[in-house]
C-alpha cells in the first residue's frame, strides 16, 4: 500500500501543524502523540471509526478542549486557544456534529449570536448572506424559525454561521451526515471553492465516497493514534477502509440471500389515512397508507423533507395526526402515548438521538432503563445493581466502547450512543414493530454493519422493522421493499431484488414516475 505513516509536520505551505498532541479523559486516552499537517489551500478529511478522536481532535484545535500534551502552530505562530473565541479570533471555524443553534429563535438572530454591540449589523447580515449564497450555493431563509427547519436546513445553517467571518481554516465535523445527495453535491463544491480560495479545509467523515470526490489529503485514526494517510493520488479507498478497520475489508457488504417475507404474515403495523398540516398551512403527510408484515423491512427513501420525519413522529406519538388511524397489531394506537406503543411492543430509534433518544447527562445503564423503570422498581426505589448488570450485558452484546454502565452517555462517540439507543429499543418486552429513522446517520462503516444486521435479526425473530434512510444502497442492501416519501406521500412498493429496483426508486424519488 502507498500509505504515509509519518504525516510531516513541517512545511512552507502547511497552514496548521500539531506535533505530538495527547488528551486523556479519566482512564480514556483519546488522543495519542497525533503528529499532522493541514496544507494552505487543501481539503483534508479525517477518517476513522466512531469512537476513534476525530471530534477530540477538531474540538482541540478549535479551542473547545485543551490538550495535555503537544504543540500546534497557526501559520508561523505557536496557538493555544483557550477556547473558541480564540479560535475564531485567529481565523478558525468550526461547524460541530452536534447542532448548536437555539430552536426558538430565527436563523438570521442565531447568525448575529456573538456579533458584538447592542445592535448586531442586521443590515450587513443580508449582504453576507448572499455573498455566501454566491459563492457557495448555501442559501438559508433569515426570517425563519430554526424549531421549523428540518435537519438538513439547520445543518445549511450552522455552515453558513461558519462562513460569516470569513475564516481561513473551516472544520466540518460529519456535516454530510444529515444532508441529502443534493445539498451533499453543493456541500462538496462548497469545500472545493473554499480551497481554490487559499482556505483549508478539515472535513470528518465516513464515506469514502466523498472522500474520494472532494479530498486532496486523507489521516486515518485509530483508537486516538495517527494510522496512515497521505494524498489521495496515492492512497485508495481500501487503503483507507483497512486502516479505519485495521484489517483487509471489503468496500461493500457481502451479497446476502434474499429474505422474503410470505404475504400470508400478519400486519404488524398499519397506517391508513394519515394526515399532518402544519400550523402555517404546509402540508406534512396527505392520506399516507402503509402496511408492514411480521418478519418483513420496508425502508422509506427520499429527500429529506417529504414526510418522513412528520410520519416517525406520528408514529412514535410525539405528533398526533389530524386524520387517520396507527394500528399495532389491530389495536387502535393513534391517540395512545408513547409510553401506551411500548407496551404495545413499538421500539422508536429517533431522527435525532440527542433531542429525543437519550438524555446526556445521565449514565449508560440508566438511559437503558428509562422506558422500564418499574421493571428494577423494588419496595419503591429502583434496584440499582439489577440496572447495572443488565447495561453491562448491553455493552458486551452491542459492542458499545464505555468505561462502564456508569459512564455518562454524553461522553460516548456518536456511534457507541447509537448503539445504546438501539440497545434500549430493540430490548423492548414484546417488540413488534421497530420504526428506525435515520438509524445509520453519521455512523463509520463497521458500526453501519452492526446496526443493519441488528434490524436484520429483529425481523428475523418476527418483528416488521420500517426503516426510513437518506442512504439508498444501504437501504437496498437490508429492506424487502422500498416506498418512497414524495411531498407528504408514500408512493411505489419496489422489491429490492427486483434488478431495475435501483432505477425505478430513482424515478419515484425524482417525481418522474
Amino acid at each position: 500500500m502507498s500509505i504515509t505513516t509519518d504525516i510531516p509536520v513541517t512545511g512552507t505551505d502547511s497552514l496548521l501543524t500539531l506535533d505530538s498532541v495527547a488528551k486523556t479523559f479519566g482512564t480514556v486516552r483519546a488522543l495519542r502523540d497525533v503528529t499532522m499537517s493541514i496544507r494552505t489551500g487543501a481539503v483534508h478529511c479525517i477518517l476513522g471509526e466512531n469512537g476513534a478522536g476525530k471530534s477530540t481532535l477538531c474540538n482541540t484545535i478549535f479551542g473547545t478542549v485543551s490538550p495535555d500534551a503537544g504543540r500546534m502552530v497557526l501559520g508561523d505562530k505557536e496557538y493555544r486557544p483557550a477556547g473558541p473565541a480564540d479560535a475564531i479570533d485567529a481565523g478558525v471555524a468550526m461547524v460541530h456534529q452536534h447542532f448548536s443553534l437555539i430552536p426558538t429563535m430565527t436563523v438570521a438572530d442565531n447568525l448575529l449570536l456573538g456579533s458584538g454591540g447592542f445592535r448586531p449589523p442586521r443590515s450587513r447580515l443580508q449582504a453576507d448572506l448572499d455573498r455566501i449564497a454566491d459563492d457557495y450555493g448555501l442559501r438559508v431563509d433569515p426570517a425563519a424559525m430554526v424549531k421549523e427547519l428540518s435537519v438538513g436546513a439547520r445543518q445549511r445553517v450552522e455552515i453558513v454561521k461558519s462562513l460569516l467571518n470569513d475564516p481561513r481554516l473551516i472544520l466540518l465535523d460529519e456535516p454530510t451526515a444529515v444532508l441529502d445527495p443534493a445539498e451533499i453535491d453543493a456541500l462538496i463544491e462548497t469545500c472545493m471553492a473554499l480551497a481554490a480560495d487559499g482556505k483549508s479545509v478539515v472535513l470528518i467523515t465516513h464515506k469514502l465516497g466523498e472522500v474520494a470526490r472532494v479530498a486532496d489529503e486523507a489521516t486515518v485514526l485509530r483508537d486516538g493514534t495517527v494510522v496512515g494517510g497521505g494524498r489521495l493520488a496515492d492512497v485508495t479507498r481500501s487503503d483507507l477502509l483497512e486502516l479505519m478497520l485495521g484489517q483487509a475489508a471489503p468496500l461493500s457488504a457481502p451479497s446476502r440471500p434474499p429474505r422474503r417475507t410470505s404475504e400470508s404474515a400478519p400486519v404488524c403495523l398499519r397506517v391508513n389515512g394519515v394526515g399532518v398540516t402544519h400550523q402555517d398551512g404546509r402540508v406534512g403527510l396527505a392520506g399516507v397508507d402503509l402496511e408492514v408484515r411480521a418478519g418483513e423491512i420496508v425502508g422509506i427513501a427520499g429527500v429529506e423533507g417529504n414526510g418522513q420525519s412528520e410520519l416517525t413522529s406520528v408514529l412514535s406519538g410525539s405528533l398526533r395526526p389530524d386524520e387517520g388511524t396507527v394500528t399495532i397489531d389491530d389495536a387502535d394506537l393513534t391517540m395512545a402515548t408513547p409510553a401506551h406503543r411500548t407496551r404495545a411492543g413499538l421500539a422508536v430509534i429517533p431522527e435525532d438521538r440527542h433531542a429525543e433518544g437519550m438524555i446526556g447527562g445521565m449514565s449508560i445503564a440508566e438511559n437503558l432503563a428509562m422506558p422500564r423503570l418499574s421493571h428494577y422498581r423494588r419496595w419503591g426505589l429502583l434496584d440499582r445493581t439489577r440496572m447495572r448488570s443488565d447495561a453491562l450485558a448491553a455493552i458486551t452484546e452491542f459492542d458499545i466502547r464505555a468505561p462502564g454502565p456508569d459512564a455518562p452517555i454524553g461522553s460516548l462517540s456518536g456511534g457507541n450512543q447509537q448503539k445504546v439507543v438501539l440497545a434500549r429499543e430493540l430490548g423492548t418486552p414484546g417488540l413488534r414493530v421497530v420504526v428506525a429513522a435515520q438509524p445509520t446517520r453519521g455512523l463509520d462503516v463497521g458500526a453501519v454493519a452492526f446496526i443493519l444486521d441488528r434490524l436484520r435479526a429483529a425481523a428475523d425473530d418476527g418483528a416488521a422493522v420500517l426503516v426510513t434512510s437518506s442512504e439508498l444502497d444501504e437501504l437496498l442492501s437490508v429492506c424487502d421493499r422500498i416506498v418512497v416519501a414524495y411531498r407528504g406521500g408514500l408512493h411505489g412498493s419496489v422489491d429490492t431484488h427486483a434488478p431495475d429496483a435501483a432505477r425505478e426508486i430513482g424515478n419515484l424519488l425524482t417525481g418522474v414516475a
